[in-house]
């Protein structure tokens, strides 16, 4: 009964989230008030803030996900890799498999202008751009044994950051300029490749695990 239970969570959040985004991308994030999503998808209010506590939950769905990602992939650092080559060996991976996440999907540039259309969803992306370098600084400290006053693990995450912003940014731009996905992978790869030459052998080589 627990199993079914939790997969008819999962159906109904899904449910829930499947609307919203429909009624955002055809009439705008502003636009739409959490009562209509209720409304279509034939729930109270009530359970709606039950699954989505925020009305930009409904639209960043995947929030704690994507501020995750980066520490996940330091803590899964391969034998003689180091933190920085970690996360853009993932970054690659993602573009390879044309993840969602990073913006290689039809249609992105629907997201894109409601993203941009709201002012909400914009403070929410730069906050979460914020929590994800401090969640990263906080994993890079910890896997060099950074001292608490050690500003190297703030200052790394930061840098490696704004460079995964820059590499999304990328994928936006072309997505709203009707590019093909292949030429958005094939540019994303090439700053990614350009980024990782200009990188000081400090950022490159830090938290390197140990081989063996």
């Amino acid at each position: 009964m627990a199993g079914l239970r939790e997969r008819k969570k999962r159906q109904t959040r899904q449910h829930l989230a499947d609307v919203a985004m429909g009624l955002f991308l055809e009439r705008g994030f502003d636009a739409v008030t959490v009562a209509e999503v209720a409304e279509a998808a034939e729930v109270s209010v009530n359970t709606v803030y039950n699954y989505f506590p925020a009305k930009e939950d409904l639209f960043l769905q995947e929030e704690e996900e994507f501020v995750e990602r980066p520490s996940a992939r330091v803590r899964r650092r391969r034998p003689g890799e180091s933190a920085a080559e970690a996360i853009l060996r993932g970054l690659r991976q993602d573009i390879a498999d044309r993840s969602p996440w990073t913006g290689l999907a039809e249609n992105y540039h629907r997201f894109v202008r409601v993203a941009f259309g709201s002012s909400t969803l914009m403070a929410r992306l730069m906050r979460m751009q914020h929590q994800t370098s401090q969640r990263l600084a906080e994993t890079l400290r910890e896997e060099a044994h950074a001292k608490p006053d050690d500003h190297v693990p703030d200052l790394i995450a930061s840098h490696l950051m704004l460079l995964q912003g820059e590499i999304f940014r990328t994928a936006g731009v072309c997505a709203m300029d009707g590019a093909p996905l292949a030429t958005t992978a094939r540019l994303m790869l090439e700053k990614l490749d350009t980024a990782e030459m200009l990188m000081s052998a400090r950022v490159l080589n830090y938290a390197r695990r140990p081989e063996g």
